[in-house]
C-alpha cells in the first residue's frame, strides 16, 4: 500500500510530481477562494455595506482558529512526509492520530468560549456601533463549526502527506461547494442575512471534515485516527509543534495584523472598512492560488528531504520556483487590470467602492514576488528546520507588518496605510530566501553541492 500511494514522492519525473501535487492543492485553495467571495458576493447583494463590513471584521477571528488547524496540519504534514520518506509507517499513524485528536479537544473547547465571549470578540476585533450586531451575530453561529473548521484544514494538508492530494482536494471542493450553494439559499432566498452566511459556513466546513474522517476509517489510508494509535511522546508532539507553531503563528499573526488594520481604518468610516475588506477579497485570487502551490509541494520536499534525496529536493524547488514566477506574473496583471469589475461585484456604494478599488490596485503590487515567499516558505517548513520557520513567521506579518504599518499611519491616509502590505511583502520574501540559504546550508552542505546547477533540463525547466 504504501509503495503504491508514495510511488509519485519517489520516482516520477519531477515536473510530472509537481504538477500532480500542486493542482489538486490550488484546486483547493481556488474553492477557498470561492468560498470568501461568495459569502461577501452574497451579503453584498443585501445593498447593505454594514452587512459587509461585519464579516470583513469578523474573518480575522476566523482565521485564528484556521491557524491553530494549520499548526496540526502543516506540522502533522511535514512531521509524516518526513517520517515516511524514512520509512516508518507506524510513527506516521501516530502522528496523524495525535493532530486529529488533539485538534478537535482545541476546537470544541474554542466553540464554547467563541458563543459565550462573542459580543467582548466582536468589539475587540473592530466592531462598531453599526456592525457590532451583525459582526456578533456572525461569530456566534461559526463557533458552532469550529471543531469542524480546525479538522477540515489540518486533515486537507495531512492526507497529501500520504500522497493522496486528490482525496484532500475533494474534501475541500466539496465542502466548500456546499458553502457557496447554500449562500444565496440562506442570505437572499430566507433572509437570514449575516446569519445565513454563517450557518452555510458550518454546513461547508462540517462536509469537509467528514470527508476526511471517512477516507481516514477506511483501508485506503496508511494513516489513522484511533485512539489507540494517540502518542505524545516519542518526538511526536514536539515534532509536529515545532513546524506547526511557526505556521500558525504566520496565520495568527495574519489575523491581528488584520484586527490592527481595520481598528486603524475605522477612523476614516465603515466604508473604507468594508472597501479594506473587499480589496482584500481581490488579492486572495492571487494569494490563495499560490499558498496552493507552496502547500502542494511541502509534502514532496519533505519525502525527498526524510530520504535523503537531496538531489531531488532541489530539482523540485528550482521547478516550483519557476512554476510560481509563471502564475504570479499572470495573475497579477489579471486582477490588476480587472480591479474595478471585481470591486463592483461586492460594493455598490460609490464611497465603498472608491475604497476598494485603490486599496485593491495597491494590494496586488505584491503579486509577482508573493509566489516564491510561499514556495520558501513551505521549502523551509519541509525541512523541520524549526528556528528559520519561527523567525519567518513572527517576522512577516509581526516584526516586519506592525512597524511598518504604525509609521504610514502617521500619514492619516487610508491609502498609506494599504501600502503596509505590499511593502512587507517584498522585505519578507527577501528574509524568506535568505533564511532558507542558511537552512540549506545548515542541513544540505556537508553532502550536497551549492544548489546551482541540474543534471537535466527536465529537473530545472518550467
Amino acid at each position: 500500500m504504501q509503495e503504491k500511494t508514495l510511488e509519485l514522492f519517489r520516482s516520477a519525473p519531477v515536473p510530472k510530481a509537481v504538477i500532480s501535487n500542486a493542482i489538486p492543492s490550488i484546486a483547493s485553495m481556488i474553492m477557498v477562494l470561492f468560498y470568501n467571495l461568495a459569502d461577501t458576493f452574497f451579503i453584498g447583494q443585501t445593498r447593505n455595506p454594514y452587512m459587509v463590513a461585519a464579516v470583513s471584521i469578523a474573518t480575522p477571528a476566523f482565521l485564528l482558529f484556521m491557524a491553530i488547524g494549520m499548526l496540526f496540519g502543516i506540522g502533522g504534514t511535514s512531521l509524516i512526509s518526513r517520517t515516511l520518506g524514512e520509512g516508518n509507517e507506524r510513527k506516521a499513524r501516530r502522528i496523524s492520530s495525535f493532530c486529529f485528536w488533539t485538534s478537535l479537544g482545541i476546537g470544541v473547547i474554542s466553540m464554547i468560549l467563541v458563543m459565550i465571549f462573542r459580543y467582548p470578540i466582536a468589539t475587540l476585533i473592530g466592531a462598531s456601533a453599526g456592525t457590532l450586531e451583525y459582526t456578533a451575530q456572525y461569530l456566534g453561529i461559526v463557533a458552532a463549526g469550529i471543531p469542524f473548521l480546525m479538522l477540515s484544514n489540518a486533515f486537507s494538508n495531512i492526507i497529501r502527506a500520504e500522497g493522496k492530494p486528490m482525496i484532500a482536494m475533494i474534501g475541500m471542493i466539496v465542502g466548500n461547494a456546499f458553502n457557496i450553494i447554500f449562500d444565496p439559499i440562506m442570505i437572499l432566498s430566507f433572509g437570514w442575512d449575516v446569519a445565513g452566511a454563517a450557518i452555510a459556513t458550518v454546513l461547508g466546513n462540517f462536509v469537509s471534515a467528514a470527508i476526511y474522517l471517512f477516507h481516514l476509517l477506511s483501508k485506503r489510508s496508511i494513516l489513522s485516527i484511533h485512539p489507540k494509535h494517540y502518542r505524545i511522546r516519542n518526538g511526536i508532539a514536539t515534532g509536529v509543534c515545532a513546524i506547526g507553531i511557526p505556521a500558525s503563528l504566520n496565520s495568527m499573526l495574519m489575523s491581528v495584523s488584520n484586527i490592527v488594520i481595520n481598528n486603524l481604518m475605522e477612523d476614516h468610516g465603515d466604508m473604507a472598512v468594508a472597501g479594506l475588506g473587499v480589496a482584500m477579497k481581490v488579492n486572495m485570487i492571487v494569494v490563495m492560488l499560490l499558498i496552493g502551490l507552496g502547500t502542494g509541494i511541502q509534502p514532496l520536499l519533505g519525502y525527498c528531504f526524510g530520504a535523503k534525496n537531496h538531489k531531488r529536493y532541489m530539482a523540485v524547488l528550482k521547478f516550483s520556483l519557476c512554476l510560481a514566477l509563471c502564475i504570479s506574473a499572470v495573475m497579477t496583471v489579471i486582477c490588476y487590470v480587472f480591479a474595478g469589475p471585481l470591486v463592483t461585484a461586492f460594493l455598490d456604494n460609490d464611497a465603498a467602492y472608491g475604497y476598494g478599488m485603490s486599496f485593491a490596485r495597491i494590494y496586488i503590487y505584491s503579486g509577482p514576488i508573493l509566489g516564491l515567499l510561499f514556495v520558501f516558505i513551505n521549502a523551509i517548513q519541509s525541512t523541520g528546520a524549526a528556528l528559520p520557520s519561527l523567525i519567518l513567521s513572527i517576522s512577516r506579518q509581526g516584526i516586519l507588518y506592525l512597524p511598518i504599518i504604525t509609521i504610514l499611519n502617521t500619514f492619516h491616509t487610508p491609502r498609506m496605510l494599504a501600502m503596509a502590505q505590499p511593502i512587507t511583502d517584498y522585505l519578507a520574501t527577501t528574509l524568506a530566501a535568505i533564511l532558507f540559504w542558511v537552512t540549506y546550508r545548515k542541513y544540505f552542505h556537508a553532502e550536497q553541492p551549492s544548489p546551482t546547477f541540474c543534471d537535466t533540463p527536465q529537473e530545472c525547466s518550467c
